[in-house]
């Protein structure tokens, strides 16, 4: 197709009724009270949404762990009965005289007292009380003052931050002081968090405009994305803030939402702006060109915020917080970015009428150039494309489907962990404590195996101790009876670990918590049997039962995401093919993003260029959020594109020419979209936190992936491949389709399958363009006329 010199009106054809024709309505009648209403919603939202950061977890007490864990269970004794007991707080004590010196013990016993004082601290050790071995350094120039903040995470962050910091940080007499511990290494994550976020918005949003400005060549076109995109940012704070009210909130929903509300309403607002702009090329007015609009392109995007929205739903057959969490926001945030791109944007676009191709950029360089080149038919490189692809289907789709492959064979690989401290920049203060507890000191106070015990004889209790203690990798085990290692007694009773009918052992390993040693210690020390109950916790532990959790609910959560995609795609397409093409091709597009976390975060690979510490592991719940979240995401894509190829097929009955047509339709759009996605994920990325990192590089890289490799390359191959056997279905499948299909311009219609002889040639104008389905017609000719216009 050729673009026409001059639009020319299509014929007026009455749009069909329903959701969108009503909101198109209501944009045009009532579009300036729509926008009163948005600033004063978004004026309620800046209010509302303004202090969600402090109320937001960090996920280091809970979030990964499931709640009905044997960890979990044994935590929630120690808590209720020994709060003491699980020191989350230490303070690293060093001078150059020793730490034995009197006056320096004399000194650090002052600091203990005065830290068992303040409010919400309970119980305080210090080498100095205690003569702890474990305690104090190897070179005897530190030592170690450790105790339990109170309360739920939140609470505990503040009184670190009211009590703790200011009061204790520093100088101390002849002791430098510094504050570790797990709850200075959260209360450091969200700081970082909520900086780098703030930078993320700064770094994407300019780009974006940028790339927009590219594709539309209008400024105002181009600033409407952007500003449905500030609106989702700005609803995602009130969202979080009323989610908060009623469950648990990772920090982490700050970036995942953000990230999702910008991306996602720049996404849709750009497939609409660019849609209503073909509709006005193509000779139409402003209401007919927004009602047209939102039944085909509006259409497209409730479709697509469906297919994110199930993939996200999915992780919350998950019990850890943390997952669910994320699933609870993520699926709020593509309901917002959905709303705003199909009721304020069309307001907008109701009072701006044809002023959408206001501030024309590209006037700049027509005046710069002597000549103005003939415009070149829209999508031509698109279209060549998929003729080349089509025409070397086998080869492409083998030399593709190999690659993704072998991109993605360093998964096979994979370590799972948990988050530690090295999620922190070097420069971290918490983080340097960690490390040279880590570094300097025999076991790490705050890493114990803990073993909660009931009804244990006094004899019986000692007996498990000493066993115990001769697991391989351990250094020592406390306990109501006493110290023991290697079997033997080491030193006396430790005083509080007894409750009634409830003790606590602590076994102190001397190796790395967060490794495949110490998870193996885990399990030796719950293989240890005993005549009475016994439970163990701590971060070893957990991480474990959350491996367990995580991998009983995959399969849920994978089923979910299948069926429902099945469905959403039959329901577009009609066909049984398809949706099994979808979900194939889609899984193919994850192997990338899947294969380079491996390969760069837990290998260390680039480490140095992007600036992290390779931990040798992968946080455990984190691939199956990037998976939930990059499934939706290319789906998002991948509808775009089957909506297109699916209208032709009906409209023309040329399987190969539809492919054609979608791909020259949807190429440039679909480029479009994941560029503006990417760049917002890309500066989500440049996070100082690991996983945020990883996040955000990762879900990128899938994006470019799906849309460059898999929407241009594979899919038409696959297509080429199955040929008109792509739209088959058996005979009450097609008549479910027939009632309840859904696709752009309005409801499948019910026909039955054209014969093989009723099949046009490509080069031949079908029959079936003349009585096409409601408005495919005149979208054929608006993009054909909006070469110029359209971006």
């Amino acid at each position: 197709m050729s673009p026409a010199t001059t639009p020319t009106p299509p014929p007026e054809t009455a749009p069909p009724r329903g959701l969108f024709t009503a909101l198109a309505g209501l944009a045009v009648r009532r579009s300036r009270l729509l926008l009163v209403l948005t600033v004063v919603l978004l004026a309620g939202a800046v209010v509302l949404g303004s202090g969600v950061a402090d109320r937001l977890r960090s996920g280091g007490s809970g979030g990964v762990v499931d709640p009905s864990s044997e960890s979990s269970y044994a935590a929630g004794v120690l808590e209720r009965e020994f709060p003491g007991a699980r020191p989350n707080l230490v303070l690293l004590a060093r001078t150059d005289g020793g730490v034995d010196d009197a006056d320096v013990a004399r000194q650090g016993r002052e600091l203990a007292a005065r830290l068992a004082d303040e409010k919400g601290v309970t119980g305080v050790t210090s080498y100095w009380d205690t003569g702890a071995g474990a305690l104090r350094s190897d070179d005897g120039r530190e030592a170690l003052v450790v105790a339990r903040l109170t309360g739920d995470e939140l609470e505990a962050d503040r009184t670190l931050k009211d009590r703790i910091v200011g009061h204790f940080d520093g100088r101390q007499g002849d002791l430098t002081v510094r504050i570790g511990g797990s709850v200075a290494v959260q209360n450091e994550q969200q700081t970082f968090i909520r900086e780098d976020l703030v930078r993320a918005e700064v770094i994407a949003l300019p780009i974006t405009l940028l790339i927009l400005m590219v594709v539309f060549g209008s400024a105002v076109a181009a600033l409407l994305p952007v500003g449905i995109g500030v609106i989702a940012i700005l609803g995602t704070n009130a969202v979080l803030r009323v989610l908060t009210s009623f469950t648990d909130v990772s920090v982490f929903a700050t970036n995942l939402t953000t990230a999702l509300g910008l991306g996602l309403a720049i996404d849709y607002a750009l497939l609409i702006v660019r849609r209503y702009r073909e509709e006005l090329a193509a000779g139409r007015d402003t209401p007919a060109a927004l009602a047209v609009t939102l039944n085909t392109a509006g259409r497209t995007v409730l479709f697509s915020a469906a297919t994110v929205a199930v993939s996200l739903a999915a992780m919350m057959v998950f019990p850890l917080y943390f997952l669910r969490s994320l699933a609870y926001a993520g699926i709020s945030v593509v309901v917002l970015a959905a709303v705003a791109a199909l009721v304020v944007l069309p307001a907008l676009l109701a009072v701006l009428g044809r002023r959408i191709d206001a501030w024309d950029v590209r006037k700049l360089v027509r005046r710069g150039s002597r000549k103005t080149p003939e415009p070149a038919a829209p999508g031509a490189g698109w279209a060549r494309l998929a003729r080349g692809v089509m025409r070397r289907a086998p080869l492409v789709a083998t030399g593709t489907l190999a690659v993704l492959l072998l991109l993605g064979a360093p998964f096979l690989n994979v370590d799972f962990g948990t988050a530690d401290y090295r999620q922190l920049p070097s420069s971290a203060d918490s983080r340097v404590v960690q490390e040279n507890i880590r570094d300097h000191f025999q076991g790490s106070p705050t890493g114990a195996i803990e073993v909660v015990t009931r009804d244990a004889p006094a004899g019986g209790l000692g007996d498990y101790a000493e066993r115990l203690s001769r697991l391989d990798g351990v250094i020592r085990v406390d306990g109501p009876t006493g110290s023991y290692q290697d079997g033997r007694t080491a030193g006396p009773a430790q005083p509080g670990r007894t409750a009634g009918e409830i003790a606590y052992l602590t076994v102190v390993p001397g190796v790395e918590a967060v490794s495949d040693e110490g998870k193996d210690l885990v399990r030796d020390v719950r293989a240890v049997d005993a005549d009475f109950p016994h439970h163990t916790s701590g971060t070893t532990a957990a991480l474990i039962d959350s491996q367990a959790a995580i991998g009983r609910g995959l399969p849920w959560a994978i089923g979910i995401i299948v069926l429902a995609t099945l469905v959403l795609v039959f329901l577009l397409t009609g066909s049984v093919l398809v949706p099994l093409q979808a979900v194939l091709l889609n899984a193919l597009s994850l192997t990338a993003m899947l294969g380079a976390v491996v390969w760069v975060f837990q290998d260390g690979h680039l480490s140095g260029v992007l600036g992290f510490t390779p931990t040798g592991s992968i946080e455990t719940a984190l691939p199956v959020l990037m998976f939930c979240l990059a499934f939706g995401l290319s789906m998002d894509y991948g509808v775009f594109l089957l909506s297109r190829i699916k209208e032709e097929q009906e409209r023309t009955l040329d399987h190969k020419a539809a492919v054609v047509e979608g791909i020259r339709s949807t190429g440039g759009v679909i480029t479009a979209a994941a560029l503006v996605l990417s760049v917002v994920m890309v500066a989500i990325g440049t996070s100082r936190i690991t996983n945020t990192k990883m996040l955000g590089l990762g879900v990128a890289l899938a994006i470019l992936m799906d849309a460059m490799v898999i929407r241009t390359l594979l899919v038409p191959a696959v297509l080429s491949l199955t040929g008109r056997a792509t739209w088959w279905a058996p005979g009450p499948l097609r008549r479910l389709h027939a009632r309840f299909g859904i696709r752009e311009g309005g409801p499948a219609p019910a026909a039955p399958a054209p014969a093989a002889s009723d099949t046009p040639d490509a080069s031949t104008p079908s029959p079936a363009a003349d009585t096409p389905a409601p408005m495919t017609q005149e979208r054929e000719r608006a993009g054909a006329s909006a070469g110029k216009h359209s971006g």
